[in-house]
C-alpha cells in the first residue's frame, strides 16, 4: 500500500476528526469541511475530544473490569494519544487488537505508529464498515471463540440508512461469542436546542455535513439483545466520567450517545 491512492481534494472523516483534535495529518479539504460543520455545530471540537475520552474510558473498562483481551476497532481514525491498543495493553499487555479503517492515510500511519507490546499483537485492515463479511473474514489474530470488544466509535453515524446500520452492527455482533462487548458512540441531536438542531438539519440537507444523527430509540436498536453496562445509554460525557479530567463537557457540547453493552 502506498499513500499515492489518497484523494486529498475530498474531505475524509478520519482526517477531519484529526483536524478537530488539533492534529497535523489533514488537508485543506478536511479543514474546510471541519470549519463548515463547526459553523452549524460550534462544539464540534469539544465533542471530538469528549468522544476520544469516552473511547479511552470504555476500553479501560473492557480490559480491566470485563477482562477482554481482544479488540476489533472499526473506524480507527488517525493515531493520537492513548489509542485502543495502548489503553488495553497498559492493563493487559497480551491484548490483541485489529484496527480497521477505509482511509489509506490511516493505515500508513497506523502501521508506522501503532506498535504492540511484545506480549500482544496489533494488525491493520483497510476495509469499509459497509463490508462486515470481509472484515470478519480477515481477523487472523483474533480468536472468535473467545470474547471480543467490538468498537464502533463515531463511525456508524456516517451511514445514512438506519436499516443498513442496524444490519451491519447485528452482523458483526452475531459473529462474536457470548461475553463479547459493544462499545459504541453515535451523533445525536436529542440534546441540542431547537436552533442548533435546525442548523444541523440544514447542514445535512445542503450537503455540508455527512454526519447522520440518531435519536435514542434508533441508538437503542443497536444494543438490542445486549446487556447494557451501567450507566446505560447516555451522553458520552456522562458515561463514567473521570473526575480528574481537565474537561467536563455538557451533553449539548458532547452530543453523541455512548454505551457499552455485553452480549449474553
Amino acid at each position: 500500500m502506498t499513500i499515492d491512492r489518497l484523494d486529498t481534494g475530498v474531505a475524509h472523516p478520519a482526517r477531519r476528526y484529526n483536524y478537530w483534535l488539533g492534529g497535523k495529518d489533514n488537508f485543506a479539504a478536511d479543514r474546510e469541511s471541519g470549519d463548515l460543520l463547526a459553523k452549524s455545530y460550534p462544539a464540534a471540537r469539544i465533542a471530538a475530544r469528549a468522544n476520544r475520552a469516552f473511547l479511552q474510558r470504555a476500553v479501560g473498562y473492557l480490559a480491566g473490569e470485563a477482562g477482554i483481551r481482544q479488540f476489533l476497532d472499526i473506524g480507527t481514525g488517525l493515531p493520537t494519544a492513548d489509542n485502543t491498543h495502548e489503553v488495553a495493553q497498559r492493563i493487559a499487555p497480551e491484548s490483541r487488537i485489529v484496527y480497521v479503517d477505509n482511509d489509506p492515510m490511516v493505515m500508513v500511519h497506523a502501521r508506522a505508529l501503532l506498535t504492540s507490546t511484545p506480549a500482544g499483537q496489533t494488525r491493520y485492515l483497510e476495509e469499509d464498515l459497509r463490508n462486515p463479511a470481509k472484515i470478519l473474514s480477515s481477523l487472523e489474530i483474533l480468536d472468535l471463540s473467545q470474547p471480543v470488544g467490538l468498537i464502533l466509535v463515531a463511525v456508524v453515524h456516517f451511514l445514512p440508512s438506519q436499516e443498513e446500520a442496524a444490519s451491519i452492527v447485528s452482523t458483526l455482533l452475531e459473529a462474536l461469542p457470548s461475553g463479547s462487548h459493544l462499545v459504541m458512540t453515535c451523533a445525536t441531536t436529542d440534546f441540542l436546542t431547537p436552533e442548533l438542531k435546525a442548523s444541523w438539519d440544514e447542514s445535512l440537507r445542503t450537503g455540508r455535513s455527512d454526519v447522520h444523527p440518531r435519536g435514542r430509540a434508533e441508538f437503542e436498536q443497536f444494543c438490542s439483545g445486549l446487556d447494557l453496562v451501567d450507566p446505560g445509554i447516555v451522553a458520552i460525557s456522562e458515561w463514567r466520567p473521570d473526575p480528574e479530567a481537565e474537561e467536563h463537557p455538557t451533553p449539548v457540547e458532547a452530543s453523541l450517545f455512548g454505551a457499552v453493552a455485553r452480549k449474553p
